[in-house]
């Protein structure tokens, strides 16, 4: 079986590239490819395919992952991830050790499969979310300085001044909710943002969306209840909701995000695509 390794020699200040050499070195792909886009990552795992490849190993972060999830789907590939980004989450759900996830590379790895998050054109593999988060990615996305998570701090202090909550229509299996809500994260893992464990219990292989809403609050509360997602506390706080479904449709004049790539204005429908990934993970 032959594998190709797909970096972004760019992602995580260079982690992308100086991670990708040394996994080659250990992984020795017969296809080694160094991406320049989403565009360009969709590409090379087609003519991995075509060329025999079974299996994609991609070094980069959620963005990388986000594109070679699609290739990998559609030639029914298996994926090894080999977090190299900012946020890397969709390794962290994977249980992979983010900060040296080279090392796992030396052990036995075993094949398993996952659930991913299925809108109309593309699969998702960690969160989907719209409302306060999503402007602050705009806006991110925007900031030349600082690199790295700080320009989401900053982001944030941008936006929150001038953000007010939103109305929300949400349908979960058919159930119709209407809130007012600061953002709503429909999770098929457990954290975005770098580790913000927004549905702390959220599976990649229940069958299930955990979707969480945060209703609105005080700009002031706000500012209190944000700094306890990063262990996962918030949950206990009044104003959050956590439902679970599997067929999941959010209406609002707002944009929704995806593993952190921009998919656009709602209305968003996101189905779980149960185990429909393969991926490798060190066993």
């Amino acid at each position: 079986m032959t594998l190709a390794l797909i970096l972004n020699p760019t992602s995580g200040g260079g982690k992308g590239l100086s991670r990708g050499l040394a996994a080659a070195e250990i992984l020795t792909p017969s296809i080694t490819h160094r991406s320049t886009s989403y565009e360009d990552t969709l590409a090379a795992v087609d003519r991995a395919a075509a060329a025999g490849c079974r299996e994609i190993a991609a070094c980069g972060g959620d963005g990388m992952m986000h594109a070679v999830i699609q290739g990998c789907v559609k030639h029914n590939l298996t994926l090894l991830p080999i977090p190299a980004g900012t946020g890397n989450d969709f390794a962290r759900g994977l249980g992979i050790e983010v900060g040296d996830p080279l090392t796992q590379l030396h052990n036995t790895r075993v094949e398993e499969r996952i659930d991913l998050g299925q809108l109309a054109d593309r699969y998702f593999g960690a969160i989907l979310s719209s409302g306060f988060d999503a402007v602050v990615n705009e806006r991110a996305n925007k900031v030349r300085w600082p690199k790295g998570p700080m320009r989401y701090n900053v982001a944030m202090l941008q936006e929150l001044p001038k953000f007010f909550p939103i109305p929300f229509t949400l349908h979960l299996d058919g159930l119709e909710l209407k809130r007012e809500a600061m953002l709503v994260a429909v999770a098929n893992g457990p954290s975005y943002g770098g580790g913000m464990l927004v549905c702390p219990d959220a599976s990649m292989k229940d069958g299930l969306f955990d979707v969480m809403i945060l209703n609105a609050v005080s700009k002031p509360e706000f500012l209190k209840v944000f700094p306890r997602v990063y262990k996962g506390s918030h949950v206990n706080h009044p104003a959050v909701e956590i439902h679970r479904a599997a067929h999941v449709r959010i209406e609002a004049s707002a944009i929704g995000y995806a593993d952190g790539e921009r998919m656009g204005s709602l209305p968003i429908e996101a189905r779980v695509a149960p185990a429909a990934l393969k991926i490798l993970r060190a066993g």
